[in-house]
């Protein structure tokens, strides 16, 4: 068994100490080996030499998703012979970026799940059930897998979806946790219901869960979460990450926001103009990675929107945690005069019994303005769901949408577009957008 990792329980100040002195190294590094950023500290007049602290970082601009998708190679910092994994994003804004690792930068993701599922009170002798896909350039899944063997737990990998093969996994096996998407969870329930099974006298008590908010911004949970909750007596674990920082920020039992995993990356919240927000502003999630051998990063903009917390933990970790995403920067709809970013809509959407899956798209009308189309597969075709999903988004949104109902056959193939790893929720069709959730 590993030992838990240690810098996350010392002093605020230690933590900035020993982050400052891989920054610099960092830096050194960049200016030695990456293409992209030795062009961009000559254009910018930047003095690697100078940056010595987290505070010099305003003086480098930002890196962008638009850069790693322009000049995607001039990212990588060693030679090819060097990079042993290609993986890529979800393409969840805009096209899929590559990301290279190297032999080091695998044994370093193992390490930041390992840490990350000790954060979750992971132990050796857990048994995690996968329910999530280990291929098409997935950086998630193998990180888990390797995470898990680091921890020294069991775990099994059975995939994503199929209900009913989840549940006889879970009876023959009997882990005691799971990974997965929170809404997959919502409809292990619902077979479970269906099909006899007796959820809390089922062998799993925890979840790690990914890819969706399980709380709203004051951190208690959200429709999601409660709907978990309240059927099924498990403790939820939510996680923020990104396939190009190849770290994740991960709630302990506290739930009290996602663990920065200080020794892999530095966090900044930052404005539009790139500067640091107040303590307590919302900022836009910014990092660079330390560590990182093949495709470092340096003051990388995710585009999410979070708030931070920097006050010590319950759990005795000193480290900043990150809110629930907020919005996403591409993700701002202006509707009518309303400004509502994606997961507020979700929020509301969730709150609906009668509708069992959506995805919401936004194009621009004829004058250049916002319109909400939602994709809805109900209930039922009912006169009368009908009218309860119009009057309730109605009354919530203070704006109507546009509606169109779909067979559970459509929205499977709206959801899950050849090659997709995770289901679609968000199509953005606006003119001059190139992507969608």
């Amino acid at each position: 068994m590993n030992e838990l990792p240690s810098l996350s329980f010392q002093p605020a100040e230690q933590i900035k100490a020993y982050q400052e002195k891989k920054l610099v190294n960092l830096i050194q590094y960049l200016n030695l080996h990456s293409p992209f950023y030795k062009r961009l500290f000559r254009e910018h007049q930047v003095d690697p030499d100078t940056i010595r602290g987290i505070e010099d970082l305003v003086r480098i601009p930002p890196t962008e998703k638009e850069h790693l998708q322009r000049y995607n190679k001039a990212f990588v910092c060693v030679p090819q012979h060097q990079i042993v994994e290609y993986m890529a994003t979800s393409g969840t804004v805009g096209s899929p970026v590559t990301i290279a690792l190297t032999e080091n930068d695998l044994q370093r993701l193992a390490y930041n799940e390992y840490s990350s599922f000790a954060c979750a009170d992971g132990s050796a002798s857990d048994i995690y059930q996968l329910m999530l896909t280990l291929d098409r350039q997935f950086m998630a899944g193998i990180a888990y897998y390797l995470g898990i063997r680091k921890l020294g737990a069991g775990q099994v990998r059975v995939g994503p979806g199929v209900p009913s093969l989840q549940w006889e996994v879970i009876e023959r096996l009997q882990p005691n946790a799971i990974v997965a998407v929170p809404s997959f969870i919502i409809k292990l329930i619902q077979y479970a219901k269906e099909n006899g099974i007796d959820l809390n006298q089922s062998s799993v008590k925890k979840a790690i869960c990914i890819g969706e908010n399980l709380r709203k911004e004051d951190l208690s949970l959200n429709i999601l979460g409660s709907r978990i909750t309240e059927n099924w007596d498990i403790q939820l674990y939510s996680t923020y990450a990104s396939t190009e920082m190849q770290t994740a920020f991960t709630e302990c039992s506290a739930g009290k926001g996602g663990h920065q995993n200080p020794e892999l990356v530095i966090l900044e919240l930052i404005d539009d103009d790139g500067n640091p927000v107040a303590p307590g502003e919302i900022g836009e999630v910014t990092i660079t990675t330390l560590g990182v051998e093949g495709m470092p990063l340096l003051r990388y903009k995710t585009g999410d929107l979070c708030r931070a917390f920097y006050e010590p933990c319950a759990c005795g970790r000193h480290t900043t945690r990150l809110s629930p995403v907020i919005g996403r920067k591409k993700q701002m709809i202006k509707f009518k005069g309303t400004t509502l970013f994606a997961p507020a809509l979700f929020e509301i959407i969730h709150k609906i019994d009668a509708i069992k899956e959506y995805v919401a798209e936004v194009y621009s009308n004829e004058i250049g303005t916002d319109e909400v189309l939602l994709y809805i597969l109900p209930a039922n075709t009912s006169e009368e769901t009908d009218g309860k999903i119009k009057t309730y988004l109605q009354a919530r949104l203070r704006v109507m949408p546009h509606i169109k109902y779909l067979t559970r056959e459509e929205m499977q193939r709206l959801q899950f577009p050849e090659g997709a790893r995770k289901p679609v929720k968000f199509i953005d069709k606006r003119r001059g957008s190139n992507g969608g959730v």
